[in-house]
C-alpha cells in the first residue's frame, strides 16, 4: 500500500517515476493547472485590494475528487509540479484545490527526470516557495487586466476574437515597426574595389581597397571608381605590413530555452512552437525498448548552469572519445541572464551514453535533429576553444590602401562536434612579405546598394525580445503563435511580415495605450517581477502602481475611439440584395461583406482601385493580398493572365525616363523612384554601407 503520494504536472511522467520510486509511492499527474482566473469575467475585485477570484477550471472536478481521494490516504504528498514559477504556483493551487491544509505536504523539483535525479529531490525537500508564486500571480493578473480591459475595444471597432495581451502587442509593434522601417527605406549606390594577387602556385587571394590618402572615402558612382581602378593600373602594388596572430574562439554556452529555439529556427528550420513541443517530448520520455526515459533536462531556463555531477560525467567522456586535448582547461564563468529563475541548469542531455545514433531508431526525425543539436552543443561546451592562424596584409599602391585578412584553423577544438549556423568558414594562409611587389591578376569594381535591416525571422525576433527583456523565454513560442492565429502577422518563407489587421490593432494600441506597447515599460515589469520573485517586492504594489493610471486610459480610449468609425463603406452593390458592400476583417484580413449580415451572408474578396493606371498595359492597378494576408499592387487584367504586372511598392503609373522601368513610391516623404536596382532615378547618392 502506498503511503506517500507524488503530483507531476504530465501525464507522461508518471510511469517513469513510479519506476524510479517503487510501491510505497503512488504518482499522479495535475495536468498542468488545477485552478484559473474565471474565462467569463475579469475575475480580479479591483475594489477589494485586487484579490484574484480563483475557481476550479472547466472539466478538472473529476481529477480533483480523484487527487482529494489519494491525498487523504497519504501520509505524505509531495507537490512534484515543474521547477519554474508556474510550476510553484500550480503546486500552491494544488495545495488549496485539494485541501491539504493539515496535511504534511512537502515540495519537489528536479531538473531531469532521471532515478538519481528524482530520488535526490526527495532527500531535499522543501517548502511551497510564496515569493515564486507571487511572481507568477503578479504576471497573471497583469496580463489579464491588460488582456480583459482593451480586447472589448477592439471587439467592437474590428470584429470579435481579436486580443491585446501585454507581451503580445509589444511583439506586434516591434514586427511592424521594421516593416515601417523598410518600406520608407531608400536604398543608396556605393561602390566597391577588389584586387585579386597571385600567391605562390595558388590561385590568390583577394584584397579590398580601405582608404585613400590614409582616410577613409565614398565611392558613390561608377565613374569615380573607374577613376580610381585606371589610377591603380599605373602604379605597383607593395606589401606594406604583414601580420600574423593567433584568435581563439570560445566554446558555446549551453542552450537555454531562448538559444535553442534561435538555432533550431536557423540550423534545422524549426518555428518556436515546434521546437518547444519535440523539447517537451525529449524531457518527459522516450520509449525506449519498452521504458519511457527522459533524454534531455528540463527545458524552460534561462540558465547556463551545469551541475557538477554533469560536468563531470562530459570531461570523462570527452576524453575517452576525443583525447585530453579537448577538454576545456579553464572554465569560464557563465554569463546569466538578468531573468534567471531559480535554481536553474541549461538544457543538457540527461545521459552521456545515449548519443543521437545511439537513439535513431526510437526516436523520430524531428525528435532525433533536435536531440542531436542539444547533445553536441552540451558536449561542444564542454570542450576546448578553437584556435586560427590569422594573417592580416595592408598593401599600397600610391595613394592607395588595400586590406585582406585570412584565416586557418589551427586546433578544431569544440568545432569537432558543433557549428553554429552563422559559422565563419576557415579560410587559408598568405604567404606574402612586407616589401613584397604582388603581381596583379585582375581588378574589379562592385556596385552596391544599402539595406534595411531584414524582416523578422522567428529566431531574430526571439533574440530581440530576449535582448530587450521582453517577457520570457517560455512566452516566446505562444506569443508569436498567437500573433499568427489571430491573423496580425503572417510568416511567408520564414519571414514574418504584419497584416492590414495588425497594423490597424497596432495603430489604436499605439495612439491610446503607448505604455502597454512600449518596450522599455514592458521590461521594466519584467524586473519588477523577477524583484517579486527574489522577495524584495509585495506582489500587490505592482498591480496598485499599475492599475489606476491604466484603467483611466482605458476609458479614455473607450470614449474618444466611440466617435471613430473604421467601417468603410464602398460603392460596390452587393450581388444578393443590392446594398453596398462594407469592408470587413477576419483572421486572414480584409474582405468585401453585406452590412446584412447574417440576414445576407454575401461576400467577395477584397481589393482596392488606386487610380493608377498599369504601366504596361494601361488596365486598372487594384492593391490586392497575398493568400498570407500581404499587401501587394497588381494589375486588374493579372487574373486573365493579360498582364503581368505586380509590385510591393505603390507604382505611380508612369515609367522611368531613364531606364524605362517602372517607378514607385518610397519613404514616407513618398519619394518617387526606379524600382530597377541598377537604376539610381530618383535615389541620393549617400552611401551607408551595408
Amino acid at each position: 500500500m502506498a503511503n506517500n503520494l507524488v503530483i507531476v504536472e504530465s501525464a507522461a511522467k508518471v510511469a517513469t517515476i513510479s519506476k524510479f520510486l517503487g510501491k510505497s509511492y503512488k504518482v499522479e499527474a495535475s495536468i498542468g493547472h488545477v485552478r484559473d482566473l474565471p474565462k467569463s469575467q475579469l475575475g480580479i475585485d479591483v475594489d477589494n485590494d485586487y484579490e484574484p477570484k480563483y475557481i476550479t477550471i472547466r472539466g478538472k472536478g473529476e481529477l480533483i475528487q480523484k487527487l482529494r481521494k489519494e491525498a487523504k490516504n497519504a501520509k505524505c504528498i509531495y507537490l512534484a509540479t515543474d521547477p519554474d514559477r508556474e510550476g510553484e504556483a500550480i503546486a500552491w493551487h494544488l495545495y488549496f484545490a485539494l485541501r491539504l491544509e493539515g496535511k504534511i505536504v512537502k515540495r519537489i523539483t528536479f531538473n531531469e527526470i532521471t532515478e538519481v535525479a528524482v530520488k535526490d529531490a526527495l532527500k531535499h525537500p522543501r517548502d511551497i516557495n510564496l515569493d515564486l508564486v507571487d511572481a507568477q500571480q503578479a504576471r497573471r493578473i497583469l496580463d489579464r487586466l491588460v488582456g480583459y480591459k482593451i480586447s472589448p475595444i477592439l471587439w467592437k471597432k474590428i470584429r470579435k476574437g481579436l486580443s491585446a495581451g501585454r507581451v503580445q502587442s509589444v511583439t506586434l509593434r516591434l514586427i511592424c515597426d521594421r516593416e515601417k522601417e523598410i518600406t520608407e527605406f531608400i536604398e543608396q549606390e556605393y561602390w566597391s574595389v577588389k584586387a585579386l594577387f597571385k600567391m605562390s602556385k595558388t590561385k590568390g587571394f583577394e584584397a579590398t581597397l580601405e582608404k585613400i590618402n590614409n582616410k577613409k572615402f565614398e565611392l558613390k558612382n561608377e565613374i569615380d571608381t573607374q577613376k580610381v581602378i585606371d589610377e591603380c593600373a599605373h602604379n605597383n602594388f607593395i606589401v606594406l605590413k604583414c601580420k600574423n596572430g593567433e584568435k581563439i574562439k570560445n566554446s558555446p554556452l549551453p542552450f537555454t530555452t531562448s538559444t535553442m529555439q534561435q538555432e533550431a529556427a536557423k540550423q534545422l528550420g524549426y518555428s518556436t512552437q515546434k521546437t518547444m513541443n519535440i523539447a517537451q517530448q525529449l524531457y518527459e520520455g522516450i520509449k525506449i525498448e519498452k521504458e519511457q526515459v527522459g533524454i534531455v533536462s528540463y527545458i524552460r531556463t534561462d540558465s547556463t548552469r551545469i551541475s557538477e555531477s554533469a560536468s563531470l560525467a562530459a570531461k570523462e567522456y570527452i576524453i575517452n572519445i576525443f583525447g585530453e586535448n579537448y577538454l576545456k582547461q579553464n572554465e569560464k564563468n557563465n554569463k546569466k541572464s538578468k531573468n534567471i529563475q531559480d535554481a536553474h541548469e541549461a538544457i543538457r542531455p540527461t545521459y552521456l551514453e545515449k548519443n543521437p545514433a545511439s537513439l535513431k531508431e526510437y526516436l523520430s526525425r524531428d525528435q532525433y535533429r533536435l536531440y542531436n543539436l542539444i547533445y553536441n552543443r552540451f558536449l561542444a561546451s564542454q570542450m576546448k576553444e578553437a584556435s586560427f592562424i590569422t594573417h592580416s596584409i595592408k598593401i599600397q599602391n600610391g595613394k592607395y590602401t588595400f586590406g585582406a585578412s585570412y584565416q586557418k584553423e589551427k586546433f578544431d577544438g569544440f568545432l569537432k562536434i558543433y557549428k553554429e549556423a552563422d559559422e565563419e568558414k576557415s579560410s587559408k594562409e598568405i604567404t606574402v612579405v612586407e616589401g613584397e611587389e604582388l603581381t596583379l591578376i585582375k581588378i574589379d569594381k562592385n556596385q552596391h546598394f544599402t539595406k534595411p535591416k531584414a524582416r523578422y525571422q522567428e529566431a531574430s525576433l526571439v533574440k530581440t525580445l530576449e535582448e530587450n527583456g521582453v517577457g520570457r523565454p517560455s512566452t516566446y513560442a505562444p506569443t508569436i503563435t498567437t500573433l499568427l492565429a489571430r491573423g496580425y502577422i503572417t510568416k511567408e518563407q520564414k519571414v514574418l511580415y504584419p497584416t492590414d489587421l495588425g497594423e490597424i490593432v497596432n495603430n489604436i494600441m499605439l495612439n491610446y495605450f503607448d505604455e502597454i506597447v512600449d518596450v522599455e515599460f514592458t521590461a521594466q515589469l519584467e524586473r519588477i517581477l523577477d524583484e517579486i520573485a527574489m522577495g524584495n517586492i509585495e506582489w500587490k504594489e505592482i498591480i496598485k502602481a499599475f492599475y489606476p493610471n491604466f484603467d483611466k486610459t482605458v476609458k479614455k480610449a473607450e470614449e474618444e475611439i466611440k466617435n471613430i468609425d473604421v467601417t468603410e463603406v464602398t460603392n460596390i452593390p452587393c450581388e444578393k440584395c443590392g446594398t453596398n458592400l462594407v469592408v470587413r476583417y477576419s483572421k486572414y484580413g480584409k474582405f468585401f461583406g453585406c452590412p446584412n449580415f447574417p440576414e445576407c451572408t454575401f461576400s467577395k474578396p477584397w481589393f482596392e482601385p488606386i487610380g493608377v493606371k498599369c504601366p504596361l498595359c494601361g488596365g486598372e492597378v487594384i492593391l490586392k493580398k497575398s493568400k498570407k494576408g500581404r499587401i501587394y499592387y497588381g494589375c486588374e487584367n493579372n487574373a486573365d493572365d493579360k498582364c503581368s504586372f505586380i509590385s510591393w511598392q505603390r507604382p505611380t503609373g508612369e515609367l522611368c525616363p531613364i531606364c524605362g522601368d517602372i517607378l514607385v513610391e518610397k519613404g514616407k516623404n513618398k519619394k518617387i523612384v526606379c524600382v530597377n536596382e541598377t537604376c539610381n532615378y530618383g535615389k541620393e547618392n549617400k552611401t551607408k554601407k551595408e
